[in-house]
């Protein structure tokens, strides 16, 4: 159901403080933790010994200890050493590339063999001090599929998201859809109409005018095997919308890595990167806060969707205009897929 050679964020760094953390990740039981130089590393949450989660072990020196007979792992998934015994003939466990960049620490639960760094995705918005960024991670049980749809379709906002960024005009303005290459661009553009409340407050952050009519934008792009990078933003009507100078906008990226974890649930780490007034940290937190309430509404909604699909398997969903961009989405998943299973057929 999910690609597997491939980067998907595994957690934050901040997950890897003091303890080894657990996680799920496309069927896979891992433990991440800081090896010696606190380089991080990812191996099978399972203790050689007597299968206990390495995950509720400890770090010490960089080392991970088992937290039932001692056992030491070591980041290449061998044994290191334990209390009375001697090692060299213990079984290997086995260990998953991980790298750290761009603020997330990223994992390849396929073949490591294919793994190469160079293949994640660029970021400028995390390597550029023009840059602020803010956001969280939650945990949601839905397959990860429903959330592309959820974030390729934004027409839910008006209904789901209506305190905040909804509004009717998003309903009424035209959705466009293109596919190139492999990623996925869904746009909707609003010209000379009100902002919401979340927009609102986003322009009053960059000292603008917040009850003037605004042209407002959504540039939704897919790129496998779940990542999701939306331009959003208001700009003051009449000033080029946007292609507006930045003196008379409030713009921002909603970053959202989507992280399978079984058939149906997923890790979902989400944000917004911005390029105005980057040093404000009140700001950043208000927005933080913001998108936190937003992303919450949408858990609610898929965990009951999925919910809903799982005991109707055999039902038939619509597919409309509205929801290409996620139908093309699942084409090039599909695809990958395909591509995958050739692999291990070889």
């Amino acid at each position: 159901m999910f690609p597997k050679n491939t980067w998907y964020v595994a957690c934050m760094p901040d997950e890897l403080a003091a303890q080894p953390l657990g996680r799920k990740i496309c069927g896979e039981k891992m433990v991440f933790f800081r090896g010696p130089e606190g380089k991080v590393a990812a191996v099978e949450d399972f203790c050689p010994h007597r299968g206990a989660p390495l995950s509720l072990g400890s770090l010490k020196d960089g080392q991970l200890t088992c937290g039932y007979h001692g056992l030491v792992m070591g980041g290449d998934g061998k044994v290191v050493s334990m209390p009375g015994q001697r090692v060299g003939g213990f079984p290997c466990v086995r260990s998953f590339p991980a790298v750290e960049r761009y603020g997330f620490i990223w994992v390849w639960p396929g073949d490591a063999a294919l793994a190469d760094a160079a293949l994640i995705h660029h970021l400028e918005w995390a390597v550029n001090p023009e840059w602020a960024y803010g956001g969280g991670m939650y945990h949601i049980n839905c397959e990860y599929r429903l959330m592309i749809d959820n974030l390729m379709d934004l027409t839910h906002e008006t209904y789901v998201h209506g305190s905040s960024i909804g509004q009717k005009e998003i309903d009424e303005a035209p959705v466009n859809t293109r596919v190139e290459g492999e990623e996925v661009v869904t746009s909707r553009f609003m010209e000379n109409i009100m902002p919401p409340p979340f927009w609102r407050m986003a322009l009053r952050g960059n000292d603008l005018a917040d009850d003037v009519p605004v042209d407002r934008w959504q540039i939704c792009r897919f790129t496998a095997p779940s990542h999701v990078l939306i331009e959003v933003g208001v700009a003051h009507a009449g000033k080029g919308g946007y292609q507006a100078d930045p003196q008379y906008k409030a713009s921002s990226i909603v970053v959202d890595f989507i992280t399978p974890e079984t058939e149906t649930s997923h890790w979902y780490f989400w944000g917004m990167a911005r390029n105005f007034k980057p040093q404000d940290a009140a700001l950043t937190a208000s927005i933080r806060e913001g998108q936190s309430k937003i992303f919450s509404e949408d858990m609610e909604m898929l965990e009951r969707q999925q919910k809903n699909l799982s005991e109707n398997p055999a039902r038939q969903l619509l597919k409309l205009n509205i929801d290409a961009g996620g139908v093309q989405s699942r084409r090039i998943l599909d695809k990958i897929l395909l591509q995958e299973q050739s692999l291990r057929s070889i």
